[in-house]
C-alpha cells in the first residue's frame, strides 16, 4: 500500500532535486520517493546487521575465528 506524505524543502534542495531526477527520466516526486525508499531499506539492513552481530557474534568469532591482525575486514 502506497502512502503520501508532506515534506517542506528549501528552494535549493527542490531545484537540486529536479536537476538530478530529470536526468534520470523521473519526475521529482517519483526520485524523492526512491530515494528515501532506497535510504530506509539500508537503515534496516545495517539494523539486521547489528542485531545478527549482536545475537550470533562471539558464536561465529568462536566457529571462524577472527581476522587476522592487519587486514582490513570492511
Amino acid at each position: 500500500m502506497a502512502r503520501e506524505i508532506r515534506i517542506e524543502i528549501s528552494d535549493e534542495a527542490y531545484e537540486a532535486l529536479e536537476r538530478v531526477a530529470a536526468e534520470k527520466h523521473v519526475p521529482a516526486e517519483d526520485y524523492a520517493g526512491r530515494v528515501l525508499d532506497a535510504d530506509l531499506t539500508r537503515a534496516r539492513f545495517v539494523e539486521g546487521a547489528r542485531s545478527f552481530v549482536s545475537e550470533h557474534g562471539q558464536a561465529f568469532a568462536e566457529r571462524f575465528g577472527r581476522p587476522a591482525a592487519g587486514t582490513d575486514a570492511a
